[in-house]
């Protein structure tokens, strides 16, 4: 049955090749159409429509000034947000607005949304930025209806470059070349990795051939106003890297660290073939001592037996029988004697062999089990829209994680497990090495088709918690290698934990 399963799987997978991870595109899935609809006497009176960015899976930010008519006539003005994916779109409220920024936080309910992360690092002159929104001059050449303008569809994108941050009116405005035009408004200006450095606000008029430049309120002016809307949100200051630059690091530094060990091993090496040359050296000394005593030893019972000989002959010589017996017995026994001594002389060289023979032989690693605490590797690792705070483990010997989530022997000899939540639109693979050291979190920010995929595929197999059931764990392992081949080839994100065993737990 498993391996049937197994098969089914990668026959699945393979119907769905895996399309590249592209992190505006994922920061496209968090940007909306934000409408206002005035009404009178139940008549269409009015329509507008601007951009916005969820921050949360319910709570969108924009301009003040796309839903300021919302605000100030609340029972006239209706007020909707347009998702870039799905079928339909949402009714919306008014929780905060900041005119003074020109600010907005709306709520929707009925779905939820991939929330996308504000940078809050410093953003450098001349980098790479992308404005994502829905530009009215873009609807106006594309929609041919009313009905367009509240279908779900992927915003528009364009690319410049930030100039500098200037304060407007007392609000600190970020300054670039994206292009953008009434309709952006509210929309996110976002960096390499996806992020949210700014919110598109205005843009100067370009009269007599002069170059236009757009206004975004900065991200320092977003959180200050979220901050005052009780609203959290996700914030990374971290600068952006792209996985090729996060790789190399990542390698760098694993080198680094396999040089270091070769270097402490070679140490160690060295000090314990110092120490086994002292010994030697001092076994050498203490056998040839021991020989060279040995030998002393028989020569003098060769001299005294030699000479107990001799006076065994010279009473013999005296016809004293029993006194020539006496001695000749015993200068037989002493020459005797010392010839077994010289023949049973110690060997140095024997022995130093035996003592080098009994070295031990190391063990096969194994998955490390107990307590850990896993912290944050920036060094290593590419991080785009997740916090990095400490990931404490509990770590079965047989693959068992926390007491109930079972990880399985991935093809790259580490123990992995791939969760497909229902409800956000992420893949995440985590993954740990034998020795319980290195710990890694991969997420992949798929769109909604590759989301359906990926839950269809996991439900080929349910398993709960842990077990040590082989057909469980082989059923598992199928299924794990079946939602892998449908993920890009490269994840969004990927964070790096060094792990080390927890103060007061169990390690080995």
């Amino acid at each position: 049955m498993t391996r049937f399963l197994a098969l089914l799987l990668a026959l699945f997978a393979l119907a769905f090749p895996a399309r590249a991870a592209d992190d505006i595109s994922a920061a496209s899935r968090s940007v909306v159409r934000v409408v206002t609809v005035a009404m009178v006497d139940g008549e269409v009176v009015g329509f507008g429509h601007g951009s916005g960015i969820a921050v949360s899976p319910t709570r969108i930010v924009t301009n003040a000034h796309v839903v300021e008519s919302a605000a100030k006539y609340p029972n006239n003005v209706a007020l909707g947000v347009v998702p870039s994916e799905g079928q339909k779109s949402y009714a919306a409220k008014l929780i905060a607005i900041d005119t003074a920024r020109d600010l907005a936080l709306i709520e929707i309910s009925g779905t939820r949304l991939p929330a996308a992360a504000v940078y809050t690092g410093p953003l450098e002159s001349g980098s790479d930025v992308v404005a994502l929104g829905y530009p009215g001059n873009v609807d106006l050449a594309t929609a041919r209806s009313a009905n367009d303008y509240i279908t779900p569809r992927t915003p528009t994108r364009s690319e410049g470059n930030f100039s500098n941050m200037q304060s407007v009116d007392g609000t600190a405005m970020l300054i670039h070349t994206a292009k953008i035009s009434r309709g952006n408004s509210g929309g996110p200006l976002v960096d390499r990795c996806g992020r949210i450095a700014g919110i598109n606000s205005a843009i100067t008029r370009a009269d007599d051939g002069d170059s236009p430049f757009a206004f975004a309120i900065s991200a320092r002016e977003l959180t200050r106003f979220l901050a005052d809307a009780d609203q959290n949100y996700g914030s990374i200051g971290t600068p952006c890297l792209s996985l090729a630059e996060a790789d190399a690091r990542d390698r760098a530094a694993i080198e680094a660290e396999a040089r270091a060990s070769a270097e402490a091993n070679a140490a160690k090496e060295a000090a314990a073939k110092f120490d086994r040359e002292l010994k030697q050296a001092r076994a050498e000394e203490e056998a040839l001592a021991a020989r060279e005593n040995r030998i002393a030893l028989a020569g003098v019972f060769f001299v005294i037996g030699a000479l107990a000989a001799g006076a065994g002959l010279l009473f013999y010589s005296q016809q004293n029988m029993r006194h020539a017996k006496i001695a000749g017995g015993a200068g037989a026994a002493l020459m005797v004697g010392a010839a077994v001594l010289f023949v049973t002389r110690p060997d140095a060289r024997a022995e130093i062999a035996a003592e080098t023979a009994a070295a031990p032989v190391a063990a096969a690693p194994k998955l490390a089990a107990g307590d850990l605490v896993c912290t944050i590797r920036p060094d290593r690792s590419r991080i785009t829209v997740s916090a990095t705070t400490d990931v404490p483990l509990t770590i079965g010997a047989s693959g068992c994680v926390n007491d109930r989530t079972q990880y399985t022997m991935g093809a790259d000899d580490r123990w992995q497990r791939i969760l497909v939540p229902n409800e956000e639109a992420t893949v995440t693979v985590a993954s740990i090495d034998a020795t319980g050291r290195d710990y890694r979190v991969e997420r992949y920010l798929l769109d909604a088709e590759a989301m359906a995929k990926a839950r269809e595929t996991r439900a080929g197999v349910t398993l709960k918690s842990c077990t040590a059931d082989p057909e469980a764990l082989a059923g598992l392992a199928a299924q794990q290698d079946a939602i892998r081949s449908i993920l890009p080839a490269s994840p969004n994100e990927r964070l790096v934990y060094r792990c080390q065993p927890a103060a007061g737990g169990s390690g080995s």
